[in-house]
């Protein structure tokens, strides 16, 4: 079953970055999400996976139990669920945002839309 279980998380996390390794925009924000995905599943991997008692404690009991759930990792895929979903609504915009001002989604073409390297804001790119 654990095998399973990181297989797919390995299997997301391989499928979010071929996502954000593409050309389209849209792709790689929504590459950023699953990505995003991926790595939380992994953190919550890390807590242990099972029936185990849950992290709550009886006054006088050892802090650390045997069969308790780690209460940290759920805490930190809590804290980066929020956190992804901010930044995939921030991508979203800002990339609608340059898609409207861009005419098109493609990276590449974005890419070139930049200033020449000549630009005096812009520092000269040393090869």
């Amino acid at each position: 079953m654990i095998l399973a279980l990181y297989l797919a998380i390995a299997a997301t996390v391989a499928a979010g970055v071929y996502l954000a390794l593409s050309r389209d925009l849209f792709r790689c924000v929504v590459g950023l999400a699953v990505l995003g995905g991926g790595v939380n599943l992994l953190l919550f991997a890390a807590g242990r996976l099972g029936p185990l008692a849950p992290p709550v404690m009886a006054a006088g009991e050892p802090a650390l139990a045997a069969g308790a759930a780690n209460p940290l990792p759920q805490a930190l895929v809590l804290t980066a669920i929020v956190i992804g979903f901010a930044l995939l609504a921030f991508s979203l915009v800002l990339a609608a945002r340059l898609v409207k001002a861009a005419v098109f989604e493609d990276s590449d073409r974005l890419r070139a839309t930049e200033p020449p390297p000549k630009d005096a804001v812009k520092p000269e790119v040393l090869d």
